[in-house]
């Protein structure tokens, strides 16, 4: 049977955290990361069970420690997962919990590390019963772990485990998964039939891309780290599928300005936008920009939105489209980027303008009707003009690809991929756990992961405040990719910290506006880093 130090949890040392690893893996990567580790260290495989099963156990301790009754009811597999479960059921019968395992499937295919867990268990003394349809006896207190079904899972759940799944969810007490949750895809985020809901979650030796969007984080939970000691010689040999964009990256790639700044050195933002009725999202576009630090910004509007324009944001310079018809062409000249789309609508007037500006070789950043401009018939000769950025939501991206919404959602990777490689453009594409592709062809992480932002920020005007701090980093001299990475990570913290401070429900876009300054300034705030 597995031992383990039994200090007190105040003086023992974590096996986990919650700051995560910047590289981020595919399933098929992660199981290689495991073999290698095995193979080419020699490490054995059970060894490897025992440390995240160990790792597991103390993040259930630290969560429920002297939280009432001490009960852990594990459902185990019959696969390596299952073996998790049972060495961490023989864990908790050996700090003085209460403990059943309920086993999964037909225990005589067991093989392997699973099966010497499963007979430790038996051996310890850890209670076992039987998974049976509708007779099976529920846990009614205590904790859930879910050792159901690991990465190794291809298609959907059988008809079964998804019973089982179903139960565990309406049992309504605090879960925790080992590794991934039951049914979730590792590679795209995505719910593969039925999937476990789960409270928190304790992922080994790499993190699986698919926990931090699409449906990850809602299945996931509390997301925890154990690497369970693998050698960083083991990590060399695989790159990562994906890279995780933090608050260090941010403060390095930003720096520091020179003390003999001025205005001219950090750009200039034209946002051109605001058709009748939809001044706002001009708006807050424009003064995202100049939060996010361009030196100057010009707004390209109706003229019905001068006024409000200027009393709301005095700094910046507006132009009345309806007055000036020509205008765009002179203040083209003087831009060093051009943010268009938000408020622009649908009409000849949007039309018009999009079309001059897509003739120029500026730095575009592409949001809102102008993503569907794109994806329309007229919009088609434009598609390959490259050095810009586009940003859109899954409708939108599946109108520019041409497939449904949830075909876009099964597979977001893929997806923005495809965007990325079909428009030669960097591509944004929004919703949690928001990724950021750039051309594989110059970048070998092609695809990077800001798992920021909540919740609270599904309100209108967002996309509009990232389109404009997007385009006032790219006035700054930023890269493309540096300046959507950037941004996207900027906007989701900042809204992370309006909604520590407010909460999510009444969450508006320009609440994240000083956040974004102060973070943009390397100033700490009041949610924790990630």
């Amino acid at each position: 049977m597995i031992k383990t130090e039994l200090h007190p949890i105040s003086t023992r040392p974590a096996l986990y955290t919650k700051h995560l690893p910047l590289a981020l893996y595919q399933t098929q990567q992660v199981q290689d990361l495991d073999r290698l580790a095995i193979q080419a260290q020699g490490i054995s495989g059970f060894l490897l069970m025992s440390k995240a099963a160990t790792a597991t156990f103390d993040v259930i301790c630290r969560k429920f420690d002297g939280q009432g009754s001490k009960h852990l009811t594990a459902f185990c597999g019959v696969g390596n997962n299952g073996g998790d479960g049972y060495v961490i059921a023989s864990l908790a019968l050996q700090a003085g919990w209460s403990v059943e395992v309920i086993l999964v499937g037909d225990c005589d295919k067991l093989t392997g590390d699973a099966l010497i867990a499963y007979q430790q268990a038996v051996a310890a003394g850890v209670p076992i019963q039987y998974w049976v349809a509708g007779k099976c006896e529920l846990p009614l207190q205590g904790v859930v772990v879910d050792a159901l079904l690991g990465i190794g899972l291809k298609g959907n759940v059988r008809e079964d485990m998804s019973e089982v799944i179903g139960d565990i969810n309406q049992l309504g007490l605090p879960v925790c998964s080992v590794d991934i949750p039951s049914g979730l895809c590792g590679d795209t985020g995505a719910v593969l039939g039925s999937a476990v809901k789960a409270n928190f979650t304790v992922t080994y030796i790499g993190v699986k891309q698919g926990l931090l969007t699409a449906q990850g984080p809602n299945m996931s939970g509390e997301l925890f780290f154990a690497g369970l000691d693998v050698p960083d010689v083991v990590y060399q040999q695989i790159p990562e599928s994906t890279m995780r964009i933090d608050r260090c990256y941010v403060d390095r790639t930003l720096g520091v300005r020179d003390r003999s700044a001025h205005k001219g050195m950090f750009g200039h933002v034209l946002v051109v936008g605001g058709d009748s009725g939809m001044g706002g999202a001009a708006i807050m576009a424009s003064e995202a920009a100049g939060y996010s630090g361009a030196g100057l910004v010009t707004v390209l509007t109706r003229g019905e939105h001068v006024s409000p324009l200027l009393a709301r944001y005095p700094e910046c310079m507006v132009i009345d489209a309806d007055k000036h018809v020509t205008a765009i062409e002179e203040v083209l000249g003087r831009a060093s980027v051009v943010v268009i789309g938000p408020g622009i609508g649908k009409g000849a007037w949007a039309v018009g303008l999009l079309q001059k500006v897509f003739e120029t070789d500026l730095p575009v950043v592409l949001d809102a009707d102008g993503l569907n401009f794109l994806a329309s018939a007229s919009g088609k000769p434009f598609r390959q003009r490259g050095n810009w950025i586009l940003t859109p939501h899954s409708g939108e991206a599946a109108r520019l690809l041409n497939i449904s919404v949830s075909e876009v959602e099964r597979d977001r990777f893929a997806s923005v991929r495809m965007l990325s490689q079909q428009y030669s453009a960097i591509t944004v594409l929004k919703g949690a756990g928001t990724l950021v592709a750039s051309s594989p062809i110059h970048d070998r992480s092609n695809v990077y992961l800001a798992n920021v932002g909540n919740p609270g920020m599904a309100v209108g005007g967002m996309g509009d405040v990232l389109s404009g701090v997007i385009g006032g980093l790219i006035a700054q001299g930023y890269p493309l990719r540096d300046a959507a990475s950037l941004a996207v990570w900027l906007h989701g913290k900042a809204g992370d910290c309006a909604v520590k401070e407010f909460g999510e429900r009444g969450l508006r876009a320009t609440d994240l506006l000083t956040y974004i300054r102060r973070l943009a300034n390397g100033v700490q705030v009041l949610c924790k880093h990630r």
